[in-house]
């Protein structure tokens, strides 16, 4: 039976959340190792919810050392179906300000140190990614934030960078030129790893610097970053509440059948112990 169909994956700042009932804490093992931290499950105006803090609370994870692959799989075998995903990002456009709110629909990725596939060790899959956030559940944030009056920008790229020191002058007029709008280090190989394990994924960026491109504006730095997001928090939780109460009863957008035609391997020459550790994943194309 699954324990929840929404999975919230809180970024710098977001270590719970408040308001969820019916609250217990699950610690699990995956076969790529365990998850950030324990996930606390409980319930949000009756909606089934689990929560992952991405950097551990306490933040005690660098960008670069996440547990990506844990995180997204223990999601998977809970039963998630949607993440919401908070991060924390910097504008690279004047006109997304700081406390602002950016929902994505592309990505650069930028990361080079990271495992970003389930796939390898004797099985090969290659996933469509051309949409990389789910659209559905990104009409469902903004048309969230449009209803309760937060300032949202619906649609953007965003840069993600390996980390996890800040962007240099010359890396951030480089990701304008692009015409890219925000920049942070964690959105991926997330984002890649909910499609291919099939879950709808969209993120809840929040702005808290403009990165450094910006003259006369204080260069970025941690204690900004921190301090703008607790003005902000309380923003994202009012969003995300409303949020996930709105899933639709059943799926059907592209993320649903991601892996349909994407395993190319042939079944008989699968590892047993691969089809094994990724039966969450790939259970329902090869058995």
């Amino acid at each position: 039976m699954a324990e929840a169909k929404v999975g919230v994956i809180g970024g710098t700042g977001l270590y719970q959340l408040e308001g969820m009932t019916k609250v217990k804490e699950l610690k699990l093992k995956t076969p790529f190792g365990e998850p950030s931290d324990a996930i606390i499950l409980g319930e949000i105006d009756g909606v089934k919810v689990a929560f992952l803090p991405r950097h551990g609370r306490g933040h005690f994870i660098s960008p670069t050392e996440i547990p990506a692959k844990a995180n997204i799989y223990a999601l998977k075998s809970l039963g998630v179906e949607w993440i919401l995903s908070v991060a924390t990002v910097g504008s690279l456009q004047e006109k997304i300000r700081p406390l602002d709110i950016v929902i994505p629909d592309q990505i650069i990725d930028r990361t080079f140190l990271r495992s970003d596939t389930f796939f390898g060790n004797g099985i090969v899959g290659h996933i469509p990614f051309a949409d990389p956030f789910c659209p559905v559940l990104g009409d469902i944030l903004h048309d969230s934030a449009r209803k309760l009056e937060i300032r949202a920008h619906d649609g953007g790229t965003c840069v993600v960078m390996e980390g996890p020191q800040f962007s240099t002058r010359a890396e951030s007029d480089l990701y304008r030129s692009w015409g890219a709008d925000v920049v942070y280090m964690t959105g991926l190989p997330e984002a890649k790893l909910a499609r291919e394990a099939e879950i709808c994924y969209a993120v809840i960026a929040i702005v808290t610097d403009y990165d450094c491109w910006k003259e006369m504006y204080e260069v970025v730095s941690a204690e900004m970053v921190v301090d703008n997001l607790k003005r902000g928090t309380e923003t994202v939780k009012r969003l995300l509440r409303h949020a996930v109460t709105r899933m639709p009863k059943t799926r059907n957008c592209i993320c649903t059948s991601a892996l349909e035609n994407a395993i190319i391997t042939s079944p008989e020459l699968i590892p047993e112990q691969v089809k094994k550790d990724l039966a969450p994943i790939i259970g329902k194309y090869i058995k």
